[in-house]
């Protein structure tokens, strides 16, 4: 599978940019009440998935009458929404996946959301997490990112200790540095160029890119 687009059940604070990034051939994944971003960028989902808690029970029927997948969980589960829509984008393997409307609204959903891209069982998923102008991955080796001058970018460890971990291409660098838990070290740099790089030699990192709105469109 070439690319899935998962809907979270946060906020999209900017669904024309977010339709921007729509394909025609993307495989539209929604996580309960996440539904609703998709509906409303007229996307009809391919795959549904949660406890239906936060779906209409109507919104639900009429997309069952349409042909929708809809898979069911109970509410005593061991999993959030999003964890299983995750799983079921695992199993298909894609090449790309773009995690919209994971932020905003309950803190503690916003924050598990992030955490759980740096879960190991995920880690690996190629997984873009998209907030209006802002990009975030979880990076345990390299990245590199395509901006423009200006843009800033932060790193933000996810592990305790990160080890090894160098800059190219932004303003202020670090060479072989080591970052613990809850530093703020890594907030908001800049790209220097139309290109930045970051390596780490051990550790988990959450680098975040926030984008001129003219390259949106793009990632």
């Amino acid at each position: 599978m070439s690319r899935i687009v998962l809907f979270a059940n946060g906020e999209l604070p900017d669904p024309e940019s977010a339709r921007a990034l729509i394909q025609p051939d993307d495989f539209i994944l929604c996580a309960d009440g996440g539904t609703r971003h998709a509906l409303a960028l007229g996307l009809t989902p391919h795959l549904v998935i949660g406890d239906f808690d936060s779906l209409d029970p109507a919104m639900a029927q009429r997309l069952a009458q349409e042909g929708v997948t809809l898979q069911r969980f109970p509410r005593d589960k061991d999993y959030t929404d999003l964890e299983l829509a995750l799983q079921a984008a695992e199993a298909r393997h894609p090449k790309k996946v773009l995690l919209l409307a994971a932020l905003g609204g309950r803190l503690d959903q916003t924050l598990a959301n992030v955490f759980l891209l740096a879960h190991p069982r995920y880690r690996h998923l190629p997984v873009t997490l998209v907030h209006g102008p802002e990009r975030a991955w979880v990076v345990d080796q390299s990245i590199t990112l395509y901006g423009q001058p200006g843009d800033l970018v932060s790193v933000l460890p996810l592990t305790p200790e990160v080890h090894g971990l160098t800059y190219t291409g932004l303003r202020w660098h670090l060479r072989q540095a080591t970052l613990f838990l809850g530093s703020s070290r890594g907030v908001s740099n800049q790209m220097v160029g139309h290109q930045a790089h970051i390596t780490l030699r051990s550790g988990v990192i959450l680098v975040i890119h926030r984008a001129a709105p003219s390259l949106m469109a793009h990632f």
